[in-house]
């Protein structure tokens, strides 16, 4: 006997945000269904558009009579769920005292050459077991969907030694049988030099090459690879060293570019043919130039700028000169404690001159895109996951930035399932 597809209509719907009828590629562009229904079958969204003339279709074709659910949401507003698509949230400690390091004065750098930083990170991964580490990263998870996120990258990068990085990647390929979010791997054994390697940078870069990287590829324990191109940390040589050593395994480049100097990293990621660059904090015109004439997209962490007190990256000269940003947290210990994305969306708006339109376009469809997901994720369009978040109801659009302490989340649907409806 053929098992009944699994049916749900979601009605009373005020706002149905970014969908694909009608989508162009201007980010400030952002089509919205008012007054929407949206039904979704074995975990995909089958047919969406105004609630009245839905049912009518609905009705008329036999299929309403077969809906397993009727979720009335009474008046909220749904979205996209959020894409992240860079963070670091396996780690095993926070680290609040460097925090306070750099509100004496201390530089990210300096704190680095002291031992902090990443560094620390990767002394206190050895001394924490699976368990915790798995447990953690969990917690952080269910936060993340709570808050509207369905898809999520996560970074290696706080091993630093082939054991300790192999580890992590197996440990979140663990972490995807666990949780409904959708997790994308990248492999950052490039993310700072180990002690044992401070004088001896060439020799690291060797054996991530050598002895990190046929693992990686061997085990399917990562989509990307990412480097820390930046002054102090890998020089554009050796980064390109390590991403076409990347790429003749297969694994797509990404790069943390230009957080505190012009470093050549934007000419290094669009030489390498990398998805994404990653910061940006630090920008001129000539690197906008190179990124409009490439394929590589910038991603923009506006809570690092935030928790660092740097420089914000110059969002609004880089849309305007046409360019598909993306919004990411860079949840980590160190530089970014919150994977929070609707704060980020406010940042992008209050600190970086980005409209609602393209804040949510920069945290949904293009996020999807940087995981290079944006056939299945993203936007609410016939056949693509039903990951959805469902809103309170809002004002307006404008009342998200707006409320960046608020929880608006009252719903999630990832993968078709309803998960929980926050009070």
């Amino acid at each position: 006997m053929t098992p009944k597809t699994q049916r749900s209509l979601i009605i009373g719907i005020r706002r149905l945000v970014n969908v694909d009828d009608g989508w162009n590629e201007q980010m400030s562009h952002l089509p919205v269904i008012e007054g929407a229904a949206l039904l979704i079958e074995a975990g995909k969204i089958a047919r969406y558009g105004k609630e009245e003339t839905l049912k009518k279709e609905l009705a008329a074709e036999g299929i309403l009579q077969s809906i397993t659910e009727i979720i009335d949401i009474g008046g909220g507003d749904i979205l996209p769920s959020y894409c992240d698509s860079h963070t670091h949230l396996l780690f095993p400690t926070s680290r609040e005292t460097e925090l306070f390091d750099r509100l004496r004065g201390l530089s990210y750098e300096e704190i680095s050459k002291r031992g902090g930083g990443i560094l620390n990170s990767a002394r206190k991964m050895e001394s924490t077991s699976d368990e915790e580490l798995l447990e953690n990263a969990l917690m952080r998870l269910d936060q993340l969907v709570r808050n509207g996120t369905g898809t999520v990258e996560i970074k290696s990068g706080y091993g630093l030694t082939p054991v300790q990085e192999i580890r992590m990647l197996r440990l979140i390929k663990e972490l995807k049988k666990h949780t409904p979010l959708t997790i994308c791997a990248t492999f950052l054994g490039a993310h700072a030099f180990p002690e044992p390697f401070r004088e001896k940078r060439d020799a690291y870069v060797e054996q991530i090459i050598s002895e990190m990287l046929p693992v990686v590829a061997k085990e399917n324990l990562a989509e990307f690879v990412d480097v820390f191109c930046e002054k102090g940390f890998f020089s554009v040589e050796q980064t390109e060293r390590i991403l076409m050593a990347s790429k003749s395994l297969g694994l797509i480049p990404r790069l943390h570019a230009n957080q505190f100097t012009h470093s050549g990293a934007i000419g290094c990621a669009v030489r390498q043919g990398a998805i994404t660059v990653d910061h940006l904090e630090v920008m001129n015109d000539e690197e906008i130039e190179l990124l409009k004439h490439s394929r590589t997209m910038p991603t923009l962490l506006p809570g690092c700028a935030f928790f660092m007190s740097s420089p914000y990256p110059p969002a609004r000269k880089m849309i305007d000169a046409g360019l598909q940003v993306v919004l990411a947290s860079d949840f980590n210990p160190g530089t970014n404690p919150s994977g929070d994305m609707k704060f980020m969306i406010s940042l992008a708006c209050l600190k970086m001159g980005m409209c609602v339109s393209e804040a949510i376009q920069a945290s949904t469809r293009n996020g999807a895109k940087a995981l290079l997901l944006g056939d299945s994720r993203g936007s609410i369009g016939i056949g693509k996951r039903a990951d959805l978040q469902i809103l309170k109801p809002l004002p307006s659009l404008e009342y998200i930035p707006y409320a960046y302490t608020e929880p608006l989340v009252k719903g999630v649907i990832l993968g078709g399932n309803l998960l929980n409806i926050n009070s």
